[in-house]
């Protein structure tokens, strides 16, 4: 199996309320490295992160399929799985390419489960590629901050939770962002994200950095920062890469 995980494709932007598809960003050369590993005429299942959220879900999977055929890689099939579909993950064997989306960590680790992903995984042999949550979701213990208002006062929110099993790596997308990010008056970064880094490591990407899974072997590419006992520190910039 080889692995992408970004914090962002980059492949959307949005207008009037709507999301419009656009190519797959090449920055750090994101584009040009999946092109690298797809293969001609995939067959592509895309995972949602919000199985009941249908309308949303539509939106999604046209803006991806026409982002990548944008991109200039072809599929011959590029079909959804959430709470319509479930059963598509049976054959999860028969596709070329797996797509894992971004939304709310916790909902889509417990549809991950409900699909029984982890086990399914075992025997995939082709490409996963995710984005925000998906990637934070492959990882073997993920770590699932607050994002929304009443999980940073609960005492019961659940901010590591078993993940895919991917990666070791528990990844924080959107690091430009999190600075200013605040959840029931809790600051995400100063409040939250550090005083939970003590004794563990992060690893944090902004948009527009990745990071490539092969075998054992995990590189980082772009902008992307270790955060360790409460502090950060910088392991690759960007236009640059690092083993990791």
């Amino acid at each position: 199996m080889i692995a992408i995980f970004t914090s962002s494709l980059g492949n959307s932007r949005k207008a009037d309320g709507r999301r419009y598809p656009m190519p797959i960003t090449d920055r750090n050369g994101l584009a040009g490295q999946i092109g690298k590993v797809w293969k001609e005429d995939s067959k592509v299942l895309l995972i949602s992160a919000s199985p009941e959220d249908h309308e949303r879900n539509d939106s999604i999977l046209y803006c991806q399929r026409e982002s990548f055929s944008m991109s200039g890689l072809s599929a011959h099939a590029f079909l959804l799985c959430d709470g319509r579909t479930e059963e598509l993950i049976c054959e999860l064997e028969e596709f070329d390419v797996l797509i894992l989306t971004g939304g709310h960590v916790p909902t889509q680790n417990r549809f991950f489960e409900r699909l029984k992903l982890r086990r399914k995984l075992q025997s995939f042999g082709g490409l996963v590629i995710s984005w925000s949550a998906g990637s934070m979701n492959c990882a073997e213990t993920v770590y699932a901050m607050p994002e929304l208002e009443g999980e940073g006062a609960d005492p019961a929110f659940r901010r590591f939770i078993p993940g895919l099993g991917i990666t070791k790596c528990q990844i924080i997308p959107h690091f430009q962002n999190l600075d200013e990010e605040c959840v029931d008056g809790l600051r995400v970064l100063r409040d939250m994200v550090y005083p939970d880094s003590m004794g563990r490591e992060f690893i944090a990407l902004n948009d527009g950095s990745y990071i490539v899974h092969v075998k054992d072997m995990e590189t980082v590419y772009g902008e992307a920062y270790l955060i360790r006992d409460g502090r950060t520190t910088q392991v690759c910039r960007h236009g640059e890469s690092a083993q990791i």
